[in-house]
């Protein structure tokens, strides 16, 4: 199958290292999602997004021309900032993943959905992975920011 830069695959997860997932293209050649094409947010481990033999669409981010060798992004697939907002409202209470604490203690970022992200104050004892209950305090469309605050 010849796949151009831009188009959308679909395809299976056929391995998984700390660095990316291999994802053999239907009918064609296996491809590489780096860790930082899998999701908006910083994850830790490529598992915490995809598995193995999951089924998934991704954009083909990048050929390289001597290797033949093919990037993918599944991030890219995963719909839009405003396609994923238009299933929260203000005061909303929600449940999250939290995925980064900032390391100089200004907030924590929380994913409401794989492509969504939003923001809480930081607070002690809450950890990587952790789900968590917030309320949805504002949003900002302008900025594509969530302001939100764990309940």
């Amino acid at each position: 199958m010849e796949v151009k830069k831009g188009q959308i695959v679909n395809g299976v997860v056929t391995g998984i290292k700390p660095y990316g997932a291999f994802i053999e293209i239907e009918n064609g050649p296996v491809a590489l999602a780096y860790i930082e094409d899998l999701s908006v947010v910083r994850i830790k481990s490529p598992a915490e997004r995809v598995q193995i033999g999951q089924k998934i669409k991704c954009m083909v981010k990048a050929i390289d021309e001597e290797t033949g060798k093919i990037n993918l992004s599944y991030k890219d697939c995963l719909g839009s900032w405003e396609e994923n907002i238009r299933n929260f409202k203000e005061g909303m209470t929600v449940k999250g993943i939290v995925r980064d604490v900032d390391k100089n203690k200004n907030g924590i970022f929380i994913e409401l959905t794989p492509n969504l992200v939003g923001m809480t104050e930081y607070t002690e004892n809450v950890k990587y992975g952790q789900t968590i209950e917030v309320f949805i305090k504002k949003i900002f469309p302008e900025k594509r920011k969530v302001k939100l605050t764990i309940v």
